[in-house]
């Protein structure tokens, strides 16, 4: 278990900030990965302010902060690098602590409002071919030093392509999940996704089987509960374990260093769409809570297209 970063605060506002987090965890229902990076970002802000303001800030200190001394948080943060997507992220976190003690008549602060956060560029997601997403799941083994090691990642990339899942949330899984287990249907699957919501997916006999392949073979026993990804040691697989395997294997194949695991489920979702899937059907299978985000694929497939069109049609390779 990943243990919360210490706040460097005095002990009323370290209790605000914990209930703070427990609202965002069973009121917004958010996944655990976005209440460590906003108990990350917490922690980082309090601990310049302690620097800044030369001991650890209380309720009254932080009630005193003045747009100044926001800027100056801002301005450490480009110092250190933090990329503009990153600083985005940490403001936005820092505005919902200060509505949520605003709300709970803990501290008023409009100084934060006047803070303009910084423009993220849009980023177009990368997709992998089809042949690259086939060879990297098709040689996870021959990195692996154990037989169930080397089918569990093939199981893993097979699910990340084949449903579109994120990393978490097949991590996540245990086994009573797991399609043609417990009772489950063979062909469908339900994933529990950003928010909590649970989405049906479709399931292809290929990740059913590759599936089935790994548990043939893994050592460890267990129940529904048991985690459907093990670790070496029976543990629940940790997701940088994942990416790590996956670094590997783009090397071994000499894959750029956009093929990552979410690469798999922008390629799901950019394949789908080149076969003539639907945005809205897409969106549903991903868990988008907007189309919007989804909308993006359409750039990806759009790109794919133009050049295409450069390479091949006649009227795009000569002036006329």
């Amino acid at each position: 278990m990943t243990l919360a970063p210490e706040l460097t605060c005095d002990p009323a506002l370290a209790a605000a900030a914990s209930r703070w987090r427990d609202w965002l965890a069973h009121e917004k229902r958010y996944s655990k990965h976005t209440l460590a990076g906003y108990q990350h970002d917490l922690a980082g802000f309090l601990r310049f302010m302690a620097d800044h303001l030369g001991g650890p800030p209380g309720l009254a200190e932080i009630e005193g902060l003045k747009p100044l001394d926001f800027r100056a948080w801002l301005a450490d943060l480009n110092r250190r690098g933090l990329s503009r997507t990153s600083t985005a992220r940490a403001l936005s976190c820092l505005r919902g602590f200060f509505r949520f003690l605003e709300k709970q008549g803990v501290v008023r602060n409009s100084a934060i409002s006047a803070l303009r956060t910084p423009r993220v560029p849009k980023s177009v997601p990368k997709a992998l071919s089809i042949k690259e997403a086939f060879d990297l799941i098709l040689s996870a083994p021959d990195l692996a030093d154990d037989t169930w090691i080397g089918l569990r990642d093939r199981a893993l990339l097979t699910l990340l392509y084949g449903c579109g899942l994120r990393i978490g949330e097949a991590l996540d899984l245990n086994r009573d999940r797991a399609p043609g287990l417990f009772g489950n249907p063979a062909d469908t699957m339900m994933v529990r996704g950003k928010g909590n919501k649970d989405r049906l997916v479709p399931v292809l006999p290929a990740v059913r089987q590759a599936i089935a392949a790994y548990l043939d073979v893994c050592p460890y026993g267990g129940d529904g509960a048991t985690p459907l990804f093990l670790g070496a040691r029976g543990g629940r697989l940790a997701a940088g374990v994942a990416q790590a395997r996956v670094r590997n294997l783009r090397a071994l194949l000499g894959l750029p260093e956009t093929a990552t695991p979410h690469a798999l489920r922008h390629s799901y979702a950019t394949h789908l769409l080149a076969g003539g899937g639907d945005l809205r059907t897409i969106q549903e299978l991903l868990g988008h809570a907007s189309l919007s985000t989804t909308q993006r694929y359409t750039d990806v497939d759009m790109a794919r297209l133009s050049a295409v069109y450069e390479d091949a049609h006649p009227r795009a390779r000569k002036k006329v």
